[in-house]
């Protein structure tokens, strides 16, 4: 894992900073957390889940903000049910991270754990809750998390890498080039057709919630 002093993670954190790219196209918010468009995303209709106070992963969060935070996961993952047709989520805990402040990362996708962990099932260790994430940080201060419909996983992190999710799902999904997001930035093609998925999720978002 890359080595970065707090001060340095706080000062450069684009999660922190509310006027940052990260949060250009805001969905919703609560008490303590933003759901936004990537603005970088692997797909049509792939959401951010951050907390508004800086916290490094899902296991640090404080037990006070856990059902708040379930809620909303809850409300983002029956959307991109009923809206795209599936959904998939993911975590890196404090491993695999390219931006050190906890973002869960939802998205459509209905594909098969074996694209995501071609390693085999032996790398994979099935749980019944993201909820379990808080336990195992607990034990193992790192995780890597994700999810397929209601399947839920905590990969081997002995093979955790920078991107280790996002370049794995962009290849499943077809899009490898968006694996890399800073790289993907630059790309005035594809952040074109980006910005027309961000525009097609906000729409899509804004019928279901705005006018109801």
């Amino acid at each position: 894992m890359q080595d970065f002093s707090t001060k340095e993670i706080l000062l450069n954190c684009p999660h922190c900073d509310t006027k940052s790219f990260a949060l250009k196209f805001p969905l919703c918010d609560t008490d303590n957390f933003f759901a936004t468009c990537d603005v970088h995303p692997l797909t049509k209709g792939h959401i951010l889940i951050m907390p508004k106070k800086h916290f490094s992963c899902f296991g640090e969060y404080p037990d006070s903000i856990i059902d708040e935070f379930d809620t909303l996961y809850k409300k983002c993952s029956e959307f991109l049910v009923e809206t795209y047709g599936s959904v998939s989520s993911f975590e890196h805990g404090k491993i695999g991270q390219t931006v050190f402040h906890s973002h869960i990362q939802m998205f459509p996708y209905s594909g098969s754990e074996k694209a995501i962990i071609p390693e085999g099932h032996s790398f994979l260790t099935k749980i019944q809750s993201i909820l379990d994430l808080k336990w195992i940080f607990k034990e193992k201060d790192m995780y890597l998390f994700f999810s397929i419909g209601k399947n839920m996983w905590t990969v081997d992190t002995s093979i955790g890498k920078p991107r280790f999710f996002r370049d794995r799902f962009a290849h499943a999904l077809h899009n490898p080039k968006r694996g890399n997001w800073k790289e993907m930035r630059t790309n005035a093609l594809l952040m074109k057709k980006a910005e027309e998925d961000m525009s097609d999720l906000l729409n899509k978002w804004n019928r279901k919630f705005k006018s109801s």
